[in-house]
């Protein structure tokens, strides 16, 4: 259960000890975008992650702002490329 000491620890953490959060990731599968074409494969990929990380920088600031948190960095993580180029001839 949290409590008036806790809270208050926190408040102190944001203000006077610069708490934040240093990243937030966004992990994205790219297998489903192998192909052996590698046009089509790159076409896949750029539009798999635009569609996706979309609005990360937006979600990552509207949850520092519910939280008053700051969210320091906003980044993707994908599947190595090395597993989808396998797949090109």
């Amino acid at each position: 259960m949290i409590n008036s000491h806790d809270i208050l620890e926190t408040i102190n953490m944001i203000d006077n000890e610069n708490l934040d959060v240093r990243t937030i990731t966004m992990g994205i599968s790219l297998l489903d975008c192998v192909d052996p074409d590698i046009d089509a494969a790159c076409r896949k990929v750029y539009d798999k992650i635009c569609r996706y990380a979309l609005n990360l920088v937006k979600t990552g600031e509207d949850i520092s702002k519910d939280y008053g948190i700051p969210i320091i960095h906003k980044r993707i993580s994908v599947t190595p490329v090395s597993m989808i180029a396998a797949a090109c001839p």
